[in-house]
């Protein structure tokens, strides 16, 4: 497997798996509806570990456009490779969020709120505040991408075709894993934690395309919040981890 191809079926599997425990809580007639944050929470960190272990041998598991441009400004990645691995991401993120709405499709067509079925595809705010929802999600973020550059082996490359470059795989899943239980947990409840722009926009535009009966509006409006934010915070922590590091 190549590291673009790891790239894509990791982030499809974060997005089919994330993507399915808000539509397992949301949608009506699972019979996990109304389940809670608790279980929202752990089942993003799970999803993160399911493609954290298959991508990691291969791409270093970002999984994450913020993650992938936090190591390159960190300069422990080559920004030749940023652009390919970007679009890997997003590429999954797609096929993702579209195996989400074949699973559960029976579910979408029974489920009559459009703020639900816009959930189990892409991020809200809880309370719309543009600055405050960006320093959320940006903040979410550095704490990911700080915590991944404080704890991983740093490996730098010259090509990600012939090596495995560094990414939070090099941390091990179930860190990383734990690490996005805690950061939703502590800090999630605000925007919903996207802090991953592939995570949100890719899904969003699945959304945007699909033809859910009384589904509504996909939010573009907010659509930058869940992409800024967490390249901001990304490039932050990536500038503080090189300045101190």
């Amino acid at each position: 497997m190549t590291s673009i191809e790891a790239e894509v079926l990791g982030t499809f599997l974060l997005v089919l798996l994330g993507g399915g425990v808000c539509a397992n809580t949301s949608l009506n007639h699972s019979f996990a509806k109304d389940a809670g944050w608790v279980v929202i929470t752990w089942g993003w960190g799970l999803a993160v570990f399911a493609g954290v272990t298959v991508a990691a041998p291969y791409s270093g598991a970002h999984l994450n456009p913020a993650v992938t441009i936090g190591l390159a400004v960190a300069g422990e990645f080559p920004a030749s490779d940023v652009l390919p691995y970007l679009a890997s991401q997003m590429a999954g993120a797609i096929l993702g969020a579209t195996a989400v709405w074949i699973y559960f499709h029976q579910h979408y067509k029974r489920t009559d709120d459009p703020g639900a079925i816009l959930g189990t595809f892409c991020t809200s705010p809880a309370i719309d505040n543009a600055p405050s929802n960006f320093f959320s999600e940006m903040t979410g973020t550095f704490v990911l991408v700080l915590v991944v550059l404080s704890f991983h082996d740093p490996i730098i490359h010259t090509s990600t075709m012939g090596d495995v470059p560094v990414g939070p795989g090099s941390l091990g899943a179930l860190p990383v894993a734990l690490l996005v239980v805690g950061i939703g947990m502590c800090l999630g409840g605000t925007t919903g934690y996207a802090i991953n722009p592939a995570r949100d926009l890719g899904p969003r535009i699945v959304h945007s395309v699909l033809p859910i009966p009384g589904k509504g509006g996909s939010n573009w409006p907010y659509a930058w919040i869940p992409v800024a934010g967490p390249v901001a915070g990304a490039c932050i922590a990536a500038l503080l981890a090189r300045t101190f590091g």
